[in-house]
């Protein structure tokens, strides 16, 4: 059983509200085009199952999702885009990797600096901060759904590898090539699930107070809010009061 971090708590709270607003459909539709470049057919691509699943589960219309999977294989024409990894620090020194999916790399990485430069960051070189995180499969459930006892002999026995106490959620830490199983062993059981995707996941985490975890609020939310950013992950551990 590890430690929790409040940032995946922030992620699933901004995710509620993209989702009220239309954006985090955007980013799903990006996730299935790029997916689907390495073929149209879920059952044999498991980025593209994953994404539909996601898609589905926020109910993404069935023509959107073949709209997305259409372009992604060239049968639709669209932009081409591209996926990016940043990586940069954050205010005390906090570690910050930003996943993006973007038609103008030029445009982007100016972006992404400006916006690391004015909430007290700065963008690093590649590799500068990836080293302190792990690939793996994450699965946010929440708690009210599911005890601990309840998911750790669920995922252990399909499996998953840890489970996380994240304050309101569990999350549950797998290898990425368990994560179908892992997932499926959930839905079998009707336990829903927050989130489910392959991500990064910190192996230590750095503690911010104050001013500092303001500013690092701030610095998350302008990342989150730019067109191309797809996705954020982080070290740090900030307290429910400088959270609230």
């Amino acid at each position: 059983m590890s430690g929790h971090s409040k940032w995946h708590t922030i992620k699933h709270k901004k995710a509620a509200l993209d989702s009220k607003r239309g954006k985090i459909f955007t980013r799903l539709i990006k996730e299935i085009v790029i997916a689907a470049r390495n073929g149209g057919d879920p059952t044999a691509n498991a980025r593209l199952r994953t994404a539909i699943t996601a898609a589905k589960s926020l109910s993404m219309p069935a023509d959107n999702i073949n709209r997305a999977i259409k372009r992604g294989t060239g049968e639709l024409e669209g932009a081409t885009i591209e996926e990016v990894m940043y990586e940069g620090y954050g205010p005390g020194g906090v570690a910050v990797l930003v996943a993006a999916a973007t038609d103008n790399r030029n445009r982007t990485v100016s972006d992404v600096r400006s916006i690391f430069s004015k909430n007290g960051g700065n963008l690093g070189e590649p590799g500068s901060v990836a080293w302190m995180f792990k690939r793996r499969s994450t699965i946010a459930i929440e708690k009210a759904h599911a005890t601990e006892d309840q998911l750790m002999d669920l995922v252990l026995e399909a499996g998953g590898e840890d489970l996380r106490d994240d304050g309101e959620s569990w999350m549950v830490l797998s290898e990425p090539a368990s994560h179908d199983a892992v997932l499926e062993a959930v839905q079998k059981a009707k336990i829903p699930t927050l989130s489910a995707e392959i991500s990064y996941v910190p192996d230590n985490l750095i503690k911010v107070e104050g001013v500092q975890a303001r500013a690092m609020l701030r610095l998350y939310d302008a990342l989150d809010d730019n067109d191309d950013v797809q996705n954020l992950f982080a070290n740090f551990d900030i307290d429910d009061q400088d959270l609230e």
